[in-house]
């Protein structure tokens, strides 16, 4: 864990962690999903101690995880506390235990929890690291629970424990896959299963999945404070080996040694055939959240240019549509950040439309994920509107708005609006490439220029929406950077 340094600053990290802090706060002001009026931001030799309170153990990582984002954040001390609403113990009980059991991956742990005062006690056993993260994930779901202790949720892996030798070379292996680190600088050792990271990172957020990925392989602890955090560590320049080409049948087994890692795809065998650096997965899987990870963990991949996700949702048993329904409605309930809204529904074969308004985009993705998460259902159309402004809002909450609306939110002006989002990309860790041209007339932001990854192309468009674009037309192209020769002939 970090802690806030107490050395003499010089005046230049004074002023360096005085716009690290900034950054932050306009991210929390911009970014839906956080109390910002009720976080106090703190920078010191680029850590951030975020103090103060949110309303949900999912706004408390949220925060953390925009504040890891943030270029020249060296780690984060997340000392938020939880004034989530009151839910009466019996209550919560219960939203915890549907919760566990409506997720088709937690539905299989051998889970068990104790609920007091807000307070949820997570005990049994799991197979690994990344699956207790998942059960935690989802309980943080679930509207008033303000502390989770999972201190007895114990981990049994399975088959023999790995050796120090085979868990350096595996996480070297993933260093050499994975699109979001840049391994050049980053050395690994391992003693008695703990592994040492040492070196230099680009940013606190590729430190954090770095650790991340040393205890998804099995290590019982990792020590990362020799691994430091600095700006010139994200330099395009250094990212060739990243960039070179790679063998088509290398590039298809990486695929599915990520899918072997990912909890929700334990169980799933998604067939991989790469033409070119195209992916395409084919084949079944239980539940919709199964095909959309396996999508987004193909697209982490180094050497992918495409992905085509052919899998279809063939669920291990039939679940009557009217029981979908029912569970749908009582996901959308027990969610943080929806249980105040009403919205409808149909289920039709288990493919499900949803229908309602919402204030922005954020919680108009977060009910396709909530209804997307409900163990049976096999396709979910969103078609959750966003109210055009609060007046109205108020109406459809009382339930008095019917119809349809035309937008009626105004936009801030054009130049405002694009060079806010310029001044945003330029505070983001992950748009260290070629620049980004931003355009905006009437509200509707134009990107064009080119990044390194999808994952970027993606991100860059749901950034400018969180800024206040009514409308963003995605032009980038994805461009890897050039490889330099010798990484070349080191692929090859």
């Amino acid at each position: 864990m970090e802690t806030m340094e107490s050395t003499p600053r010089s005046p230049s990290q004074i002023a360096a962690d005085a716009e690290i802090t900034a950054a932050i706060e306009r991210c929390f002001i911009t970014k839906k999903g956080i109390t910002s009026h009720l976080i106090e931001v703190t920078t010191r030799n680029g850590v951030v101690e975020l103090t103060g309170a949110t309303d949900s153990l999912l706004s408390r990582r949220r925060a953390e995880e925009i504040a890891l984002a943030v270029r020249g954040v060296r780690g984060v001390v997340n000392e938020l506390v939880v004034n989530g609403p009151d839910v009466s113990s019996p209550e919560l009980y219960l939203s915890v235990q549907q919760a566990l059991a409506d997720d088709a991956a937690t539905r299989d742990y051998n889970l068990r929890s104790t609920v007091s005062g807000g307070m949820v006690w997570l005990t049994g056993t799991v197979r690994s690291w990344a699956e207790k993260q998942l059960a935690l994930r989802v309980v943080e779901g679930v509207r008033g629970v303000r502390h989770l202790m999972a201190d007895q949720l114990r981990i049994c892996h399975e088959g023999p424990p790995k050796t120090d030798q085979e868990l350096t070379s595996q996480l070297h292996d993933i260093l050499d896959w994975d699109i979001r680190i840049n391994k050049k600088h980053v050395q690994v050792r391992t003693s008695d299963r703990v592994v040492h990271l040492t070196g230099t990172v680009g940013s606190a957020a590729v430190k954090h999945r770095l650790e991340s990925l040393a205890y998804e392989l099995g290590a019982t602890r990792v020590d990362g404070r020799d691994l430091f955090v600095a700006r010139w560590a994200q330099e395009p320049e250094l990212a060739g080996e990243e960039a070179a080409e790679r063998p088509d049948e290398a590039i298809g087994q990486a695929v599915r040694d990520t899918f072997g890692r990912d909890p929700r795809l334990h169980d799933a065998q998604p067939q991989v055939a790469v033409s070119n650096g195209a992916v395409t997965l084919t084949g079944t899987v239980s539940n919709l959240c199964a095909r959309r990870c396996a999508e987004h963990d193909a697209r982490h991949v180094a050497g992918v240019r495409e992905v085509h996700n052919q899998l279809k949702v063939r669920t291990e048993r039939f679940w009557p549509d009217a029981d979908i329904a029912q569970r749908m409605v009582a996901a959308l309930k027990r969610d943080p950040y929806l249980n105040h809204y009403a919205f409808s529904l149909t289920v039709i074969n288990g493919r499900a439309t949803l229908h309602g308004w919402v204030n922005n985009r954020f919680e108009q993705e977060q009910a396709g994920e909530v209804a997307s998460g409900v163990n049976g259902v096999v396709d979910v159309e969103n078609r959750v509107a966003l109210f055009p402004d609060g007046y109205l809002a108020a109406q459809a909450l009382a339930g008095d708005l019917t119809g349809t609306l035309a937008s009626t939110t105004t936009p801030p002006p054009d130049a405002e609006l694009a060079e806010r989002i310029r001044t945003h990309f330029t505070s983001l860790s992950s748009f260290d490439g070629p620049a980004i041209d931003v355009q905006a007339e009437k509200g509707r932001v134009t990107l064009t220029g080119t990044v390194t990854t999808w994952l970027d192309r993606q991100l860059a468009a749901r950034e400018a929406y969180d800024l206040g674009a009514l409308e963003v037309n995605n032009h980038l192209l994805v461009q890897p950077l050039a490889p330099r020769p010798a990484a070349l002939a080191a692929a090859r």
